[in-house]
């Protein structure tokens, strides 16, 4: 008989054996041991479908993204913070404390609800819209959800459905062109006619980028020009003396010189925009020629682009001359040396106030202003962004000033994502330039993986890339080109093209698609991606439609600055993606609550 040793095990594991409680017997030998659950039965977990009933509280625990305390999925690139309400940065290295819900200010204790977006209360010069008038502002809206319900001429209606938005259906106006158009116009109600004002008019109108604006001002203003026109006696015996002159020459069998009178409205404009760069004045003029294309009227466009051989044509035209869209220091030098220029403006229209009557623009626009007073009839100030000192100013000069303000005003629309990285951390070690060059490649190759409507197509993304100083322009889009990147940089002093070729590529809604590459072999070079490196030259007014990304080299310097330059992607209810760059040099925390207050749908105020 063999022996069986007495111990097979070791001593410290018999101790832990022994110190375990017995499993249960099992009363049917044929279920293994191994099915039996040593832990006792858990109560049952809700169902998912089960609404919550205390969804007023916050979710407890660490995590500010919500379900539980398990650290959310990474997600490789850099947009692997996108939708969050906290941005994948550290925003305590040079953020201020936060204040809890008890805290002495100035040796006084403060309870209640508290701001925690101290950083951009550092920073922020806006002037502020309550919620209740945002609220009060959606119910004015409703009454006009067609261009049919507003009291403009049969041909300017021609004009927005046949020139303006040709090849779309239902066609919409959008929130300002609602509440600007009624009101600028003197219709009190959806289909009621004009009401005319013996006094002048001003008015304020305040909406997000990318909502629309030109409309809002142009339609009311041709529509009273062409109004004006059909009761002015000058040009009514032009007219006729023009027709008799065709009609004798046509009898006559003339050969001789035409008709050469000059127009009464040569040199002398009825209505004026100024806008605070040439690129934006011919961005305006050619959705102003549109509509001339059935509404037969002048427009010219006064910039430094142009020679001045081709500004004397423009102004001196025996044709005349109806709109004038033009910078304001160009103007006021031609306005000195022929001050009639201004004598018959009846509807002067400042774009971008808040540029054009800050420190460096305001002398000359307001001597504009002045010349044009005695005969003005509407005064319009249109903008994006209301800093106080820019309210504070109209709201002296001006008392009377209708304001018009959208209800998402100042606030970044929430179809554009933002997408923050932390430039300081690895792999980039606080290298700007391949941050950026990192976040392209991402833009392309993700982009080449969805195919066109055309079959062995791809689209382009054409993309803007902000910096704060102008001598970066050159340096960025140089090293992006040495990476395969097609890249350009522009900036007031480019020599080689013109501003407007450059941003053409930019602006026009025709999609961009190049053949798709064969995915044999590695290539350096990306194709699929334009880039477009500026200052805040094209962060202005500039409709590029066609850019649905952005990134902010430099973390921009106010919340202004944030809402201008994020606001180029996304435009006219179209979804956009902004990237920042966050280095150690930069305020993080700035950027933490404007993400926060982006993913929220709260005002950047």
């Amino acid at each position: 008989m063999r022996r069986i040793p007495s111990q097979t095990v070791c001593s410290s594991c018999l101790i832990t054996i022994r110190q375990r409680p017995l499993a249960p017997r099992i009363s049917q030998p044929w279920i293994s041991e191994r099915f039996v659950s040593l832990r006792q039965p858990s109560k049952p977990r809700p169902s998912r479908m089960v609404l919550s009933n205390q969804v007023y509280r916050p979710p407890t625990g660490g995590n500010t993204g919500g379900r539980s305390s398990r650290p959310r999925r990474q997600v490789e690139g850099p947009f692997g913070a996108m939708n969050r309400t906290v941005a994948n940065i550290d925003p305590t290295r040079r953020g201020p404390r936060s204040r809890t819900a008890s805290s002495t200010e100035g040796g006084k204790k403060v309870d209640g609800p508290r701001d925690e977006r101290k950083a951009l209360k550092m920073q922020r010069a806006l002037a502020s819209v309550s919620y209740t008038k945002r609220m009060s502002l959606k119910d004015r809206m409703v009454d006009y959800d067609s261009f049919d319900y507003f009291d403009l001429l049969p041909k300017i209606k021609d004009s927005i459905y046949d020139e303006l938005f040709k090849g779309l259906v239902d066609i919409k106006p959008t929130p300002v062109q609602r509440l600007a158009l009624p009101a600028i116009m003197g219709q009190s109600a959806p289909g009621q006619p004009q009401k005319k004002s013996s006094e002048m008019e001003s008015f304020l109108l305040a909406a997000e980028t990318g909502s629309g604006k030109t409309l809002a001002y142009l339609l009311p203003a041709i529509d009273a020009l062409k109004r004006a026109e059909a009761e002015d006696p000058d040009i009514k015996a032009y007219n006729e003396r023009y027709a008799a002159e065709k009609e004798y020459q046509r009898s006559t069998n003339f050969k001789g010189k035409p008709f050469d009178e000059p127009h009464p409205t040569m040199a002398r404009p009825k209505v004026v925009i100024l806008v605070p760069t040439a690129e934006l004045a011919q961005q305006i003029m050619n959705v102003s020629k549109k509509i001339s294309h059935v509404v037969k009227f002048k427009t010219e466009m006064l910039s430094s682009d142009l020679r001045p051989q081709q500004i004397q044509r423009n102004l001196y035209g025996p044709k005349g001359l109806d709109v004038i869209v033009s910078t304001p220091h160009l103007l006021a030098s031609i306005a000195d040396s022929d001050p009639n220029i201004l004598s018959r403006v009846t509807h002067l229209i400042v774009d971008e106030a808040d540029s054009l009557l800050d420190r460096s623009f305001s002398p000359v626009t307001t001597s504009i202003i002045e010349r044009a007073m005695p005969s003005l009839q509407k005064f319009v100030c249109c903008s994006a962004t209301i800093p106080r000192k820019l309210n504070n100013y109209l709201a002296t000069t001006y008392p009377k000033m209708h304001r018009i303000t959208t209800p998402n005003l100042h606030a970044i629309p929430r179809r554009v994502q933002l997408g923050v990285i932390d430039v300081s951390r690895d792999p980039y070690r606080n290298n700007k330039d391949l941050a950026c060059a990192d976040a392209l490649y991402t833009l392309g190759k993700d982009a080449q993986n969805h195919e066109g409507p055309v079959k062995d197509e791809i689209d382009v993304r054409r993309v803007l890339v902000f910096v704060n100083e102008r001598e970066k322009t050159e340096q960025l889009a140089e090293y992006l080109r040495g990476q395969g990147i097609q890249a350009t940089a522009l900036h007031r002093d480019t020599p080689e093209k013109r501003p407007g070729e450059i941003l053409e590529v930019f602006t026009m809604a025709e999609p961009l698609t190049i053949k798709a590459p064969e995915k044999v072999g590695r290539s350096r070079k990306l194709n699929n991606v334009k880039v477009l490196v500026v200052t805040d030259l094209a962060s202005r007014g500039i409709d590029t439609l066609a850019v649905r990304h952005v990134i902010l080299y430099d973390v921009p310097h106010t919340t202004i600055d944030f809402i201008h330059r994020l606001g180029r992607a996304g435009r006219m209810g179209r979804r956009g993606r902004g990237i920042v760059l966050a280095g150690n040099d930069d305020r993080k925390d700035v950027v933490a609550e404007v993400k926060r207050s982006m993913f929220m749908g709260q005002a950047l105020i």
